[in-house]
């Protein structure tokens, strides 16, 4: 199963301290808009979000159609595609794609201990 671009989207109390910190290990801003409370910031194949007050707990973020850098793929396995299987397979959705449409749409799950993941497709 391909997801996608791997990230980790933090939560964060203090966007620009976290953005200095960051920095201190060799992130560099790849794009959003601290402005609006996010960035996403990377070290080279690693990717974080850092996003404050906006989600409750840090997840894991796939982005399929996405390489690490946030780059478009001629290739991909849709997202709709991963949601079917991943029901046949027993997963719980907690937030499904709309299956109708074509283009960006997001799912939902938890893994076992509780914690979120997001497949999110920008395309």
């Amino acid at each position: 199963m391909k997801l996608g671009a791997f990230s980790i989207s933090l939560t964060v109390k203090d966007i620009h301290k976290s953005k200095e910190f960051y920095e201190c290990l060799g992130f560099e801003v790849l794009g959003g808009e601290i402005s609006h409370n996010w960035l996403i910031m990377k070290n080279e194949s690693c990717v974080i979000g850092l996003f404050q007050g906006m989600f409750e707990k840090n997840i894991l973020t796939f982005n399929p159609g996405w390489n690490q850098n946030a780059e478009s793929l001629d290739e991909f396995t849709d997202v709709r595609v991963l949601q079917k299987t991943l029901k046949e397979k027993g997963i719980k959705i907690l937030t499904e794609a709309n299956e109708s449409t074509k283009g960006p749409a997001s799912l939902t799950i938890e893994d076992p201990d509780g914690n979120p993941i997001l497949i999110d497709q920008h395309r």
